[in-house]
């Protein structure tokens, strides 16, 4: 069973899709796991009473590889969670088309950076000899699979989460949904949550809403309707069959469909989020929701390269658990910033030569593009004009990196993808651009730290907030970017990074923005005024990561949602 240091006191339960927990362990696809891992790390280093609920994910999300021509080639990437985590011996069912599915718990225990609390992770699996051959593989693949496989996972998340927590022992006293994939488990404590039969007039007066609302804290991530999760009614009853009643659930979930973001919002007291624009603009989306906002943040300790660390560690003693101390980096001599960022560049060069054969210049600027490769993300951006980019390339050389996976069904993200190959290729001569295979989190350390520029150019206002420029951030790489999310909060024009176009901009026009901005202030800082540089460098260290960090953003929740 789960030791007993983390049941012996009340708790968070921070339910969420994926976790990115360690490069090797394949239970994330992107950002929204990999800022699930960083809360989870820092509620470690706080002493937070948290524990975390996923899916162990065995086959991964996919890995990537890619082809001659540019072509995106997806394959299974199986990891083992006996290598990384301990069976449990609980075991509980949930009724997944009128029959039991069994599901049992792996633990992932979270070292803070201290050695101080641990931090449980749950990891839920249905690879058991119990179930049949397709009820094996509801945990396998992240985010794989229709419909229906993807409900039978939420079934597994939501109830089957709240089931396990119970079994192991856990006094939860609040439910964190990271995002609606595990807003089912607000219908487990509905179920729980009932009034007694001879003290109500009416059917559908029988559940406890005020008592659940009070219990659950919802964070949402997606500021459209588009991108959320709905299951036909249809489908819902077939997989989940009467599970709750169908007229509470309708008023809930809404009338056409069940969305799991509307039922989140309707039975979660506390919401918010993931930045201020973020939080306005989801307030338009679902007016009369009371959607608060708390801006996200990465870990300081995974996001920082060896080199500025040890920077760090002897000007700020004590950032590791304190990052606003950072806000001091202005005292750091220029040259100790310099030599620090020249060493994460020499990395990074060297990894790009490894993987893809592409000899990059230590003396020429690198921009870098790494995300989930998605069309709203517009990773091909500046190749909207190939005659102007080449000219700037002549007169002030640049080189790029991209980086990034599309989901196996997003086709347009794949077309990005292999535009960018032929681009390698047709620019062979001006530019250098390197693509790198399989994003992961060690990948990703070294492309934010080695690369002198960060570019990122979503279609506002669909960026809900974004955390790789955020990590740039801490190794002191200036952001280029479009003013949506995070950045509408971290731009200070010219001393943390610049803005393409502004807030009323018209989306068409960015990348005439974008050359601009990039042929008459950055490129020619980068090769002509090298302590102005620095001195932005510095900005954005001092003026970003003190604030844009886990540390900050779990003191928020600790206060805010968890505490009310």
């Amino acid at each position: 069973m789960v030791h007993d240091e983390f049941i012996y006191e009340d708790c968070i339960a921070y339910f969420s899709m994926e976790i990115g927990l360690q490069n090797e362990i394949h239970t994330y696809s992107g950002g929204l796991g990999i800022l699930a891992g960083d809360m989870l790390r820092s509620a470690a280093e706080l002493e937070l009473p948290l524990v975390g609920i996923t899916l162990v994910s065995r086959a991964g999300y996919l890995y990537q590889e890619i082809g001659d021509q540019g072509q995106q080639m997806e394959h299974e990437d199986y990891w083992k969670p006996e290598d990384w985590s301990q069976s449990l011996e609980a075991k509980i069912a949930v009724t997944i088309e009128s029959r039991k599915v069994w599901v049992k718990g792996w633990l992932y225990l979270m070292e803070g950076l201290f050695e101080n609390r641990k931090l449980p992770v749950i990891l839920l699996d249905t690879d058991l000899d119990d179930n049949n051959d397709e009820d094996r593989k509801i945990t396998h693949y992240l985010y794989g699979g229709d419909n229906t496989y993807r409900l039978k996972q939420e079934i597994v998340l939501g109830i089957g989460g709240v089931r396990m927590l119970r079994a192991l022992g856990f006094n939860v006293r609040k439910y964190h949904l990271n995002e609606g994939h595990s807003a089912l488990l607000t219908l487990e404590l509905l179920r729980d949550h009932i009034y007694p039969e001879d003290e109500i007039k009416w059917e559908k007066m029988r559940y406890d809403i005020p008592a659940v609302r009070d219990l659950c804290v919802f964070t949402a991530h997606t500021p459209e309707k588009a991108g959320q999760d709905e299951f036909s009614y249809e489908l819902f009853q077939k997989t989940l069959g009467d599970f709750i009643d169908m007229e509470i659930l309708k008023s809930l979930a809404g009338e056409d469909s069940v969305n799991m973001t509307q039922l989140a919002l309707n039975l979660s007291e506390y919401v918010n989020g993931v930045a201020k624009s973020h939080a306005e603009t989801s307030r338009e989306l679902y007016p009369g929701y009371h959607i608060r906002s708390v801006t996200n943040g990465v870990h300081p300790c995974t996001w920082t390269h060896e080199s500025f660390a040890e920077l760090y560690d002897k000007y700020m003693k004590g950032w590791r658990h304190e990052p606003e101390l950072l806000v001091r980096a202005d005292q750091i001599p220029d040259e100790a910033i310099w030599e620090a960022h020249m060493d994460s560049k020499k990395e990074l060069i060297s990894i790009v030569k490894k993987m893809v054969k592409v000899d990059m210049d230590k003396n020429i600027p690198i921009l870098g593009f790494a995300r989930r490769m998605t069309s709203y993300k517009r990773a091909d951006i500046i190749f909207s004009d190939i005659d102007r980019l080449k000219s700037i390339a002549d007169e002030w050389p640049f080189q790029l990196v991209f980086a990034g996976k599309a989901h196996p069904k997003d086709d347009e993200g794949k077309g990005i993808i292999k535009t960018i190959h032929n681009y390698i290729d047709d620019l062979s001569s001006d530019i250098r651009i390197a693509y790198l295979p399989n994003y992961n989190m060690d990948m990703a350390l070294s492309i934010v730290s080695g690369v002198d520029i960060w570019l990122n150019t979503p279609l506002p206002p669909r960026e809900a907030s974004g955390t790789s420029g955020m990590k740039a951030a801490f190794n002191g790489v200036p952001n280029l970017s479009i003013l949506d999310g995070w950045w509408i909060e971290g731009c200070i024009e010219g001393v943390t990074g610049w803005a393409i176009g502004d807030e009323d901009s018209d989306p068409d026009n960015d990348y005439e923005s974008l050359y601009r901005k990039l042929e008459q202030t950055v490129l020619p800082m980068y090769h002509n005024d090298r302590a102005s540089w620095i001195s932005v460098m510095k900005g954005i260290i001092s003026k970003n990561a003190p604030f844009f960090n886990s540390h900050r953003m779990m003191r928020r929740y600790g206060i805010e949602a968890y505490l009310f």
